[in-house]
């Protein structure tokens, strides 16, 4: 039988995950508290707490350095701490005054890192954060889809690299499962499925991005992910995973929940 068997969330978009032991997916169709937060553009227009392109945005995509981070967010105090090496980068709280302070010493962090998106282009600081770091908003979507994919294809994927270490941890996903063939969820598309209580519909495959090739504990660029997914499955677009909204009422999940497929 299928099952859950890790769940993870991102408080801040492009930074550190949280495993968590239970989710709780809400009606629209995201998770609470993930990717409540991110450090977008000066030079986007957007207003903050609007949606927007990853792009828009520093993270792994533009930055994999960000890897080495270590993030820690009490969603409670409404505190964030930023550590690199061992060492604090940056504590404090989400009034005005802190929130530019923590833009400031992550703005100086990547500046120093070699793969940065902000030295070639001075309009883009100071960097903002924004967010309310409770309301979910900053998914690579606009629609905020959950991310599902399975251990099976994960390790396919990993075989085909040749790097049996391939982490789960680089493609960001919130709900991992296990007990199906490799691949088995891409096929999902256009269906449902139940996990435990909460019955989503899978709308899309997960087309991967640059995020992938860095790796999730070095931050170095080390496997080429998007073009092995291309040239060893034959995809026209490099995808790995699964994008889903809820049918109906949202609720909790929880890891060794049961998952099992619905009609279309």
């Amino acid at each position: 039988m299928a099952q859950v068997v890790a769940l993870y969330r991102y408080p801040v978009k492009g930074l550190t995950p949280e495993a968590c032991d239970t989710l709780t997916v809400l009606e629209e169709g995201r998770i609470a508290g993930d990717r409540a937060l991110g450090f977008r553009f000066a030079s986007s227009r957007m207003p903050d707490e609007a949606w927007s392109s990853k792009y828009e945005f520093v993270a792994l995509v533009n930055t994999p350095g960000l890897a080495r981070l270590d993030l820690r967010f009490d969603q409670r105090a409404r505190r964030l701490r930023l550590s690199h090496a061992g060492g604090l980068l940056v504590e404090d709280a989400l009034d005005p005054g802190g929130r530019k302070r923590i833009a400031t010493a992550l703005q100086d962090h990547v500046l120093g890192l070699d793969e940065n998106p902000l030295a070639a282009h001075p309009e883009r600081c100071p960097l903002r954060l924004v967010g309310d770091g409770a309301r979910p908003r900053y998914q690579d979507n606009e629609a905020g889809q959950i991310t599902l994919h399975s251990r099976e294809s994960l390790a396919a994927l990993a075989d085909a690299s040749g790097d049996s270490t391939l982490e789960e941890l680089r493609f960001r996903t919130n709900i991992v499962i296990e007990g199906v063939h490799p691949w088995a969820e891409q096929a999902w598309v256009g269906s449902g499925i139940r996990i435990g209580s909460i019955e989503f519909n899978v709308v899309k495959t997960k087309v991967r991005c640059l995020a992938t090739h860095a790796n999730p504990r070095t931050g170095e660029r080390d496997v080429p992910v998007m073009k092995i997914l291309v040239s060893a499955f034959g995809q026209r677009e490099p995808t790995f995973g699964v994008g889903m909204l809820t049918r109906g009422a949202g609720g909790e999940i929880r890891v060794g929940d049961p998952v099992s497929l619905l009609g279309r």
